[in-house]
Protein backbone atom coordinates (compact mmCIF):
# COMPACT_ATOMS: atom_id res chain seq x y z
CA UNK A 1 0.00 0.00 0.00
CA UNK A 2 1.13 3.57 -0.45
CA UNK A 3 2.41 5.08 2.97
CA UNK A 4 -0.71 7.07 4.28
CA UNK A 5 -1.11 8.95 7.67
CA UNK A 6 -3.57 8.29 10.08
CA UNK A 7 -5.72 11.18 9.58
CA UNK A 8 -5.71 10.51 5.56
CA UNK A 9 -7.01 6.67 6.60
CA UNK A 10 -9.39 8.39 9.31
CA UNK A 11 -10.89 10.48 5.81
CA UNK A 12 -11.02 7.68 3.70
CA UNK A 13 -12.42 5.48 5.71
CA UNK A 14 -14.89 7.79 7.44
CA UNK A 15 -13.58 6.58 10.92
CA UNK A 16 -12.59 8.83 13.86
CA UNK A 17 -9.12 8.52 15.64
CA UNK A 18 -9.21 6.87 19.15
CA UNK A 19 -5.53 7.32 20.93
CA UNK A 20 -3.31 7.63 17.73
CA UNK A 21 -1.41 10.46 16.42
CA UNK A 22 -2.83 11.81 13.19
CA UNK A 23 0.17 12.11 11.78
CA UNK A 24 1.69 8.68 12.17
CA UNK A 25 2.46 6.90 8.81
CA UNK A 26 0.91 3.37 7.76
CA UNK A 27 3.83 2.45 5.78
CA UNK A 28 3.57 -1.39 5.93
CA UNK A 29 0.69 -3.90 4.84
CA UNK A 30 -2.85 -4.75 5.84
CA UNK A 31 -3.33 -7.32 7.66
CA UNK A 32 -6.83 -9.16 9.17
CA UNK A 33 -4.41 -12.11 10.51
CA UNK A 34 -2.65 -10.85 13.47
CA UNK A 35 -0.16 -13.16 12.63
CA UNK A 36 1.07 -11.23 9.49
CA UNK A 37 1.12 -8.09 11.08
CA UNK A 38 4.76 -5.93 10.90
CA UNK A 39 5.86 -2.98 11.93
CA UNK A 40 4.21 -0.10 10.16
CA UNK A 41 1.31 -2.11 9.59
CA UNK A 42 -2.51 -1.44 9.73
CA UNK A 43 -4.79 -4.06 11.22
CA UNK A 44 -8.42 -5.02 10.58
CA UNK A 45 -10.28 -6.13 13.94
CA UNK A 46 -12.90 -8.03 12.07
CA UNK A 47 -15.53 -9.62 14.85
CA UNK A 48 -16.23 -13.54 12.95
CA UNK A 49 -18.64 -15.80 14.77
CA UNK A 50 -15.77 -18.03 16.83
CA UNK A 51 -13.16 -14.54 16.90
CA UNK A 52 -13.32 -11.40 17.89
CA UNK A 53 -10.16 -9.76 16.32
CA UNK A 54 -10.56 -6.94 18.88
CA UNK A 55 -8.88 -9.26 21.08
CA UNK A 56 -5.92 -9.27 18.76
CA UNK A 57 -5.39 -5.28 18.64
CA UNK A 58 -3.09 -5.25 21.96
CA UNK A 59 -0.89 -8.01 20.13
CA UNK A 60 -0.41 -6.02 16.71
CA UNK A 61 0.13 -2.84 18.63
CA UNK A 62 2.90 -4.73 20.55
CA UNK A 63 4.24 -5.79 17.01
CA UNK A 64 4.52 -2.56 15.72
CA UNK A 65 1.20 -2.01 14.07
CA UNK A 66 0.61 1.79 13.52
CA UNK A 67 -2.90 1.47 13.92
CA UNK A 68 -5.77 -1.09 14.11
CA UNK A 69 -9.47 -0.20 12.56
CA UNK A 70 -12.07 -1.37 14.48
CA UNK A 71 -15.81 -0.84 15.65
CA UNK A 72 -14.92 0.12 19.19
CA UNK A 73 -11.92 1.73 20.99
CA UNK A 74 -9.55 -0.36 22.27
CA UNK A 75 -7.31 0.92 25.40
CA UNK A 76 -4.14 1.43 25.24
CA UNK A 77 -3.62 0.98 21.76
CA UNK A 78 -4.40 3.60 18.44
CA UNK A 79 -7.34 2.78 16.72
CA UNK A 80 -9.62 4.43 13.75
CA UNK A 81 -13.08 3.41 14.96
CA UNK A 82 -15.89 2.91 11.79
CA UNK A 83 -19.32 1.38 11.93
CA UNK A 84 -18.27 -1.57 9.87
CA UNK A 85 -14.84 -2.96 9.04
CA UNK A 86 -15.32 -4.86 5.95
CA UNK A 87 -17.21 -1.24 4.40
CA UNK A 88 -14.16 0.65 6.01
CA UNK A 89 -11.47 -1.61 3.92
CA UNK A 90 -13.09 -1.24 0.61
CA UNK A 91 -13.35 2.38 0.94
CA UNK A 92 -10.07 2.77 1.47
CA UNK A 93 -9.09 0.29 -0.61
CA UNK A 94 -11.02 2.94 -3.30
CA UNK A 95 -8.85 5.80 -1.83
CA UNK A 96 -5.51 3.75 -2.43
CA UNK A 97 -6.38 2.89 -6.29
CA UNK A 98 -7.34 6.54 -7.16
CA UNK A 99 -4.12 7.65 -6.18
CA UNK A 100 -2.34 5.06 -8.48
CA UNK A 101 -3.00 7.22 -12.27
CA UNK A 102 -0.59 4.85 -13.97
CA UNK A 103 -2.19 1.70 -13.15
CA UNK A 104 -4.43 -0.64 -15.35
CA UNK A 105 -6.90 -2.62 -13.60
CA UNK A 106 -7.74 -5.98 -15.77
CA UNK A 107 -11.05 -7.29 -14.03
CA UNK A 108 -12.54 -10.85 -14.53
CA UNK A 109 -15.23 -13.12 -13.83
CA UNK A 110 -16.93 -16.07 -14.59
CA UNK A 111 -19.16 -18.74 -13.30
CA UNK A 112 -15.71 -20.84 -13.79
CA UNK A 113 -12.02 -20.65 -14.49
CA UNK A 114 -11.67 -17.06 -12.93
CA UNK A 115 -8.67 -18.02 -11.12
CA UNK A 116 -6.80 -20.04 -13.45
CA UNK A 117 -7.40 -17.29 -15.86
CA UNK A 118 -6.27 -14.69 -13.32
CA UNK A 119 -3.10 -16.51 -12.92
CA UNK A 120 -2.57 -16.73 -16.52
CA UNK A 121 -3.01 -12.97 -17.09
CA UNK A 122 -0.95 -12.12 -14.02
CA UNK A 123 2.19 -14.45 -15.40
CA UNK A 124 1.56 -12.83 -18.90
CA UNK A 125 2.29 -9.24 -17.56
CA UNK A 126 4.94 -9.77 -14.86
CA UNK A 127 7.63 -9.38 -17.26
CA UNK A 128 6.46 -6.15 -19.00
CA UNK A 129 5.77 -4.31 -15.57
CA UNK A 130 4.81 -4.53 -11.62
CA UNK A 131 1.90 -6.47 -11.55
CA UNK A 132 -0.31 -7.31 -8.43
CA UNK A 133 -3.35 -10.37 -8.41
CA UNK A 134 -4.34 -12.47 -5.47
CA UNK A 135 -3.27 -15.49 -3.92
CA UNK A 136 -5.99 -17.86 -4.51
CA UNK A 137 -9.72 -17.25 -5.19
CA UNK A 138 -9.38 -13.54 -2.86
CA UNK A 139 -12.39 -12.46 -4.73
CA UNK A 140 -15.15 -11.17 -2.55
CA UNK A 141 -16.10 -8.12 -0.69
CA UNK A 142 -13.00 -8.92 1.91
CA UNK A 143 -10.05 -10.71 -0.29
CA UNK A 144 -10.69 -8.15 -3.51
CA UNK A 145 -10.27 -4.93 -1.40
CA UNK A 146 -7.23 -6.61 0.47
CA UNK A 147 -5.89 -7.61 -2.60
CA UNK A 148 -5.86 -4.16 -4.29
CA UNK A 149 -4.16 -2.93 -0.95
CA UNK A 150 -1.13 -4.68 -2.60
CA UNK A 151 -0.70 -2.29 -5.27
CA UNK A 152 1.79 0.83 -4.63
CA UNK A 153 3.36 3.66 -6.77
CA UNK A 154 5.21 1.12 -8.52
CA UNK A 155 2.33 -1.16 -9.88
CA UNK A 156 1.44 -1.40 -13.49
CA UNK A 157 -1.06 -4.08 -13.38
CA UNK A 158 -3.61 -5.16 -11.30
CA UNK A 159 -5.51 -8.57 -12.28
CA UNK A 160 -8.48 -8.42 -10.55
CA UNK A 161 -10.90 -11.46 -9.78
CA UNK A 162 -14.28 -10.56 -9.11
CA UNK A 163 -16.89 -13.15 -7.73
CA UNK A 164 -20.67 -12.83 -6.86
CA UNK A 165 -23.26 -14.58 -5.38
CA UNK A 166 -25.89 -11.38 -5.43
CA UNK A 167 -26.64 -9.01 -8.16
CA UNK A 168 -24.73 -5.91 -7.23
CA UNK A 169 -21.88 -7.74 -6.29
CA UNK A 170 -19.73 -7.05 -9.21
CA UNK A 171 -20.73 -3.30 -9.52
CA UNK A 172 -19.44 -2.94 -6.31
CA UNK A 173 -16.06 -4.47 -6.59
CA UNK A 174 -15.33 -2.31 -9.96
CA UNK A 175 -16.28 0.61 -8.09
CA UNK A 176 -12.56 -0.15 -5.60
CA UNK A 177 -10.79 -1.07 -9.01
CA UNK A 178 -12.49 0.61 -12.09
CA UNK A 179 -11.49 -2.32 -15.29
CA UNK A 180 -9.58 -0.93 -17.87
CA UNK A 181 -10.03 -4.31 -19.37
CA UNK A 182 -13.19 -6.25 -18.12
CA UNK A 183 -13.44 -9.35 -18.88
CA UNK A 184 -16.26 -12.14 -18.62
CA UNK A 185 -15.35 -16.10 -19.28
CA UNK A 186 -19.08 -17.64 -18.99
CA UNK A 187 -22.16 -18.23 -17.24
CA UNK A 188 -22.43 -21.23 -15.56
CA UNK A 189 -24.26 -22.98 -12.46
CA UNK A 190 -22.17 -21.58 -9.94
CA UNK A 191 -23.92 -20.08 -7.19
CA UNK A 192 -26.87 -20.74 -8.94
CA UNK A 193 -29.26 -21.55 -5.66
CA UNK A 194 -28.18 -17.67 -4.94
CA UNK A 195 -29.11 -16.44 -7.55
CA UNK A 196 -31.92 -18.93 -9.00
CA UNK A 197 -31.15 -19.13 -12.62
CA UNK A 198 -28.70 -18.89 -15.41
CA UNK A 199 -30.22 -15.32 -16.59
CA UNK A 200 -29.75 -13.82 -13.56
CA UNK A 201 -26.25 -14.74 -12.99
CA UNK A 202 -25.93 -13.20 -16.69
CA UNK A 203 -27.11 -10.47 -15.35
CA UNK A 204 -24.70 -9.95 -12.31
CA UNK A 205 -21.54 -10.81 -14.35
CA UNK A 206 -22.21 -8.42 -17.14
CA UNK A 207 -21.85 -5.85 -14.37
CA UNK A 208 -18.20 -5.95 -14.89
CA UNK A 209 -19.06 -5.14 -18.46
CA UNK A 210 -20.96 -1.93 -17.42
CA UNK A 211 -18.00 -0.47 -15.73
CA UNK A 212 -15.23 -0.93 -17.95
CA UNK A 213 -13.86 2.60 -18.10
CA UNK A 214 -13.95 5.41 -21.40
CA UNK A 215 -11.35 4.00 -23.59
CA UNK A 216 -11.32 0.88 -22.44
CA UNK A 217 -11.97 -3.01 -23.32
CA UNK A 218 -14.64 -5.26 -23.36
CA UNK A 219 -13.25 -9.33 -23.53
CA UNK A 220 -16.05 -11.60 -24.32
CA UNK A 221 -16.44 -15.17 -24.29
CA UNK A 222 -17.95 -15.60 -28.16
CA UNK A 223 -19.24 -19.21 -27.58
CA UNK A 224 -21.38 -18.45 -24.37
CA UNK A 225 -24.47 -16.89 -25.57
CA UNK A 226 -25.49 -14.82 -22.59
CA UNK A 227 -21.84 -13.20 -22.49
CA UNK A 228 -21.65 -12.11 -25.83
CA UNK A 229 -25.05 -10.99 -25.43
CA UNK A 230 -23.20 -8.45 -23.27
CA UNK A 231 -21.30 -6.35 -25.67
CA UNK A 232 -24.85 -4.23 -26.11
CA UNK A 233 -24.09 -3.28 -22.32
CA UNK A 234 -20.92 -1.17 -23.08
CA UNK A 235 -20.32 1.40 -25.71
CA UNK A 236 -16.38 0.42 -25.23
CA UNK A 237 -14.36 -1.65 -27.51
CA UNK A 238 -15.06 -5.26 -28.03
CA UNK A 239 -13.23 -8.20 -27.70
CA UNK A 240 -14.27 -11.50 -28.74
CA UNK A 241 -12.39 -15.18 -27.82
CA UNK A 242 -13.29 -18.38 -28.91
CA UNK A 243 -14.72 -21.16 -32.07
CA UNK A 244 -17.51 -18.95 -33.16
CA UNK A 245 -16.77 -17.13 -36.64
CA UNK A 246 -17.16 -13.57 -35.12
CA UNK A 247 -14.18 -14.66 -32.25
CA UNK A 248 -10.51 -12.54 -33.58
CA UNK A 249 -8.86 -14.61 -30.81
CA UNK A 250 -9.47 -18.20 -31.80
CA UNK A 251 -6.62 -21.44 -31.69
CA UNK A 252 -6.41 -24.28 -34.00
CA UNK A 253 -4.79 -27.96 -34.12
CA UNK A 254 -5.59 -28.72 -30.43
CA UNK A 255 -4.08 -31.82 -29.02
CA UNK A 256 -3.24 -33.25 -25.38
CA UNK A 257 -0.16 -34.60 -24.32
CA UNK A 258 0.32 -37.61 -21.69
CA UNK A 259 -0.43 -34.58 -19.09
CA UNK A 260 -3.45 -33.54 -20.58
CA UNK A 261 -1.68 -30.28 -21.51
CA UNK A 262 -2.99 -28.86 -24.64
CA UNK A 263 -0.82 -27.16 -27.64
CA UNK A 264 -2.26 -25.71 -30.22
CA UNK A 265 -2.04 -22.28 -32.64
CA UNK A 266 -3.02 -19.38 -31.08
CA UNK A 267 -4.34 -17.04 -34.26
CA UNK A 268 -4.78 -13.51 -33.05
CA UNK A 269 -4.02 -9.94 -34.22
CA UNK A 270 -2.98 -11.21 -38.08
CA UNK A 271 -0.62 -13.74 -37.18
CA UNK A 272 -0.48 -17.43 -36.02
CA UNK A 273 2.03 -18.78 -33.34
CA UNK A 274 2.84 -21.95 -31.29
CA UNK A 275 1.47 -22.60 -27.65
CA UNK A 276 2.26 -25.62 -25.61
CA UNK A 277 0.35 -24.83 -22.21
CA UNK A 278 1.83 -26.24 -19.07
CA UNK A 279 -1.78 -26.12 -17.24
CA UNK A 280 -3.67 -29.52 -17.29
CA UNK A 281 -6.97 -29.77 -18.98
CA UNK A 282 -8.64 -28.85 -22.72
CA UNK A 283 -10.36 -26.13 -20.73
CA UNK A 284 -7.34 -24.37 -20.23
CA UNK A 285 -7.15 -23.55 -23.66
CA UNK A 286 -10.32 -21.46 -23.15
CA UNK A 287 -8.52 -19.87 -20.57
CA UNK A 288 -5.75 -19.26 -22.41
CA UNK A 289 -8.15 -17.50 -24.99
CA UNK A 290 -9.63 -15.15 -22.51
CA UNK A 291 -5.85 -14.83 -21.40
CA UNK A 292 -4.33 -13.46 -24.67
CA UNK A 293 -7.31 -11.36 -25.67
CA UNK A 294 -6.93 -9.35 -21.99
CA UNK A 295 -3.45 -8.79 -22.17
CA UNK A 296 -3.52 -7.68 -26.16
CA UNK A 297 -5.93 -4.96 -24.98
CA UNK A 298 -3.10 -3.83 -22.84
CA UNK A 299 -0.39 -3.72 -25.34
CA UNK A 300 1.29 -7.51 -25.46
CA UNK A 301 1.81 -8.50 -28.84
CA UNK A 302 1.03 -11.59 -29.97
CA UNK A 303 4.72 -13.29 -29.95
CA UNK A 304 4.98 -12.32 -26.52
CA UNK A 305 1.41 -13.66 -25.29
CA UNK A 306 2.44 -16.88 -27.43
CA UNK A 307 5.69 -17.24 -25.24
CA UNK A 308 4.31 -16.44 -21.85
CA UNK A 309 1.09 -18.96 -22.60
CA UNK A 310 3.93 -21.56 -23.33
CA UNK A 311 5.78 -20.86 -19.91
CA UNK A 312 3.00 -20.27 -17.35
CA UNK A 313 2.14 -22.50 -14.63
CA UNK A 314 -0.50 -23.43 -12.16
CA UNK A 315 0.06 -20.65 -9.51
CA UNK A 316 -2.91 -21.65 -7.17
CA UNK A 317 -2.93 -25.39 -5.49
CA UNK A 318 -5.84 -27.91 -5.60
CA UNK A 319 -6.57 -26.75 -8.98
CA UNK A 320 -5.94 -29.85 -11.57
CA UNK A 321 -2.13 -30.39 -10.03
CA UNK A 322 -1.16 -33.52 -11.21
CA UNK A 323 1.18 -35.77 -8.99
CA UNK A 324 3.33 -38.84 -9.65
CA UNK A 325 3.22 -41.26 -7.04
CA UNK A 326 6.64 -43.57 -6.65
CA UNK A 327 4.20 -46.44 -6.87
CA UNK A 328 3.43 -45.44 -10.41
CA UNK A 329 -0.58 -43.91 -9.25
CA UNK A 330 -0.72 -40.55 -10.91
CA UNK A 331 -3.16 -38.26 -8.42
CA UNK A 332 -4.98 -35.20 -10.42
CA UNK A 333 -5.78 -32.99 -6.97
CA UNK A 334 -8.55 -30.43 -8.19
CA UNK A 335 -10.69 -30.68 -4.49
CA UNK A 336 -10.70 -26.70 -4.35
CA UNK A 337 -13.99 -26.01 -6.08
CA UNK A 338 -16.82 -27.48 -8.10
CA UNK A 339 -19.18 -26.98 -10.06
CA UNK A 340 -21.09 -29.16 -12.99
CA UNK A 341 -19.34 -27.33 -15.72
CA UNK A 342 -15.96 -27.56 -14.00
CA UNK A 343 -16.38 -31.68 -13.14
CA UNK A 344 -17.24 -32.07 -16.74
CA UNK A 345 -13.89 -30.28 -17.89
CA UNK A 346 -12.21 -32.38 -14.97
CA UNK A 347 -13.49 -35.96 -16.28
CA UNK A 348 -12.64 -34.92 -19.64
CA UNK A 349 -9.04 -34.52 -18.85
CA UNK A 350 -8.91 -37.45 -16.72
CA UNK A 351 -9.97 -38.97 -19.51
CA UNK A 352 -7.21 -37.61 -22.12
CA UNK A 353 -4.68 -38.05 -19.00
CA UNK A 354 -6.16 -42.02 -19.17
CA UNK A 355 -5.64 -42.47 -22.89
CA UNK A 356 -2.46 -40.82 -23.66
CA UNK A 357 -1.26 -43.76 -20.97
CA UNK A 358 -3.46 -46.62 -21.53
CA UNK A 359 -4.54 -46.27 -17.82
CA UNK A 360 -7.16 -47.30 -15.89
CA UNK A 361 -9.13 -44.00 -14.52
CA UNK A 362 -10.74 -43.55 -11.21
CA UNK A 363 -13.26 -40.38 -10.36
CA UNK A 364 -13.23 -39.49 -6.64
CA UNK A 365 -15.98 -37.27 -6.57
CA UNK A 366 -17.81 -35.43 -3.73
CA UNK A 367 -20.61 -32.64 -3.49
CA UNK A 368 -21.45 -29.93 -5.01
CA UNK A 369 -22.29 -27.07 -3.82
CA UNK A 370 -24.86 -23.83 -4.00
CA UNK A 371 -27.23 -25.73 -6.90
CA UNK A 372 -30.42 -24.98 -4.65
CA UNK A 373 -33.46 -26.74 -6.46
CA UNK A 374 -30.94 -28.43 -9.28
CA UNK A 375 -28.94 -30.11 -6.79
CA UNK A 376 -30.66 -33.22 -7.61
CA UNK A 377 -30.21 -33.17 -11.28
CA UNK A 378 -26.70 -31.88 -11.75
CA UNK A 379 -25.16 -34.59 -9.18
CA UNK A 380 -27.16 -37.59 -11.85
CA UNK A 381 -25.87 -35.63 -15.00
CA UNK A 382 -22.05 -36.29 -13.26
CA UNK A 383 -22.96 -39.95 -12.99
CA UNK A 384 -24.14 -40.45 -15.97
CA UNK A 385 -21.68 -38.81 -17.75
CA UNK A 386 -18.97 -40.55 -15.87
CA UNK A 387 -20.04 -43.69 -17.58
CA UNK A 388 -20.49 -42.02 -20.88
CA UNK A 389 -16.94 -40.88 -21.41
CA UNK A 390 -15.29 -44.25 -20.15
CA UNK A 391 -14.37 -43.43 -16.65
CA UNK A 392 -13.56 -47.29 -15.43
CA UNK A 393 -14.38 -46.39 -11.93
CA UNK A 394 -16.54 -44.12 -9.72
CA UNK A 395 -16.45 -43.15 -5.84
CA UNK A 396 -18.68 -40.98 -4.70
CA UNK A 397 -18.27 -39.73 -1.26
CA UNK A 398 -20.94 -37.99 1.32
CA UNK A 399 -24.57 -38.08 1.21
CA UNK A 400 -24.71 -35.07 -0.90
CA UNK A 401 -22.91 -36.23 -3.61
CA UNK A 402 -25.10 -39.73 -3.45
CA UNK A 403 -26.88 -38.70 -6.96
CA UNK A 404 -23.51 -38.86 -9.05
CA UNK A 405 -23.58 -42.58 -7.78
CA UNK A 406 -27.42 -43.19 -8.38
CA UNK A 407 -27.10 -41.41 -11.59
CA UNK A 408 -23.71 -43.65 -12.60
CA UNK A 409 -26.15 -46.82 -11.78
CA UNK A 410 -28.64 -46.01 -13.62
CA UNK A 411 -26.78 -45.36 -16.92
CA UNK A 412 -26.41 -49.08 -17.12
CA UNK A 413 -23.90 -51.40 -18.37
CA UNK A 414 -21.86 -51.00 -15.31
CA UNK A 415 -21.53 -53.90 -12.19
CA UNK A 416 -19.66 -52.44 -9.43
CA UNK A 417 -17.43 -50.15 -11.28
CA UNK A 418 -19.77 -47.30 -9.46
CA UNK A 419 -19.48 -47.52 -5.41
CA UNK A 420 -20.83 -44.82 -2.53
CA UNK A 421 -18.69 -44.28 1.07
CA UNK A 422 -20.35 -41.70 3.91
CA UNK A 423 -16.73 -40.51 4.46
CA UNK A 424 -13.38 -39.77 3.43
CA UNK A 425 -12.03 -42.80 5.74
CA UNK A 426 -13.69 -45.09 4.14
CA UNK A 427 -12.62 -43.60 0.59
CA UNK A 428 -8.94 -43.42 1.68
CA UNK A 429 -9.73 -47.41 2.94
CA UNK A 430 -11.38 -48.33 -0.32
CA UNK A 431 -8.59 -46.48 -2.63
CA UNK A 432 -5.73 -48.43 -0.55
CA UNK A 433 -7.41 -52.05 -1.45
CA UNK A 434 -7.75 -51.22 -4.84
CA UNK A 435 -5.36 -48.86 -6.52
CA UNK A 436 -3.20 -50.38 -8.94
CA UNK A 437 0.20 -49.15 -10.34
CA UNK A 438 -0.49 -46.93 -13.18
CA UNK A 439 -3.84 -45.73 -12.21
CA UNK A 440 -4.82 -42.19 -12.74
CA UNK A 441 -7.30 -40.77 -9.84
CA UNK A 442 -9.12 -37.11 -10.18
CA UNK A 443 -10.17 -36.23 -6.95
CA UNK A 444 -12.65 -32.90 -7.21
CA UNK A 445 -15.64 -31.77 -4.66
CA UNK A 446 -16.21 -28.01 -3.42
CA UNK A 447 -14.06 -27.15 -1.12
CA UNK A 448 -16.64 -27.11 1.96
CA UNK A 449 -16.38 -30.94 2.08
CA UNK A 450 -12.75 -30.70 2.46
CA UNK A 451 -11.97 -33.80 -0.03
CA UNK A 452 -8.56 -31.92 -0.73
CA UNK A 453 -7.22 -34.02 2.41
CA UNK A 454 -8.48 -37.28 0.80
CA UNK A 455 -6.28 -36.16 -2.32
CA UNK A 456 -2.96 -34.91 0.27
CA UNK A 457 -3.78 -38.48 2.08
CA UNK A 458 -3.87 -40.29 -1.44
CA UNK A 459 -0.21 -38.86 -2.32
CA UNK A 460 1.47 -39.17 1.14
CA UNK A 461 0.37 -42.95 1.00
CA UNK A 462 3.14 -43.40 -1.47
CA UNK A 463 5.97 -41.99 0.77
CA UNK A 464 5.57 -43.83 3.93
Amino acid sequence: MIPLSCAQIAEAVGGELAGVDPAAIVDGSVERDSRQITAGGLFLAFAGENVDGHDFVPAVTEAGATVSITTRPVEGSPCIVVADVQTAVGELAKYVISQLPDLTVIGLTGSQGKTSTKDLIAQLLAPYGPTVAAVGSMNNEIGHPLTSLKADLTTRYLVAEMGARHVGDITYLCRITPPKVGLVLNVGHSHIGEFGSQDAIAVAKGEMIEAVLPGGTAVLNADDPRVAAMAGRTSEKVVLWGDAPEATVRATGVELDALGRAGFTLRLGGEEHAVQLQVVGEHQVANAFAAAAAVQAVGLTPAQIAEGLSTATAASKWRMEVHERADGVTIINDAYNANPESVRAALKALVAIGRARNARTWAVLGPMGELGDAHAEEHDGVGRLVVRLDVQRLLVVGEGARPIHLGASLEGSWGNESAYVDSMDEALELLRKELQQGDVVLVKASRFVGLDRLATALLEEASQ
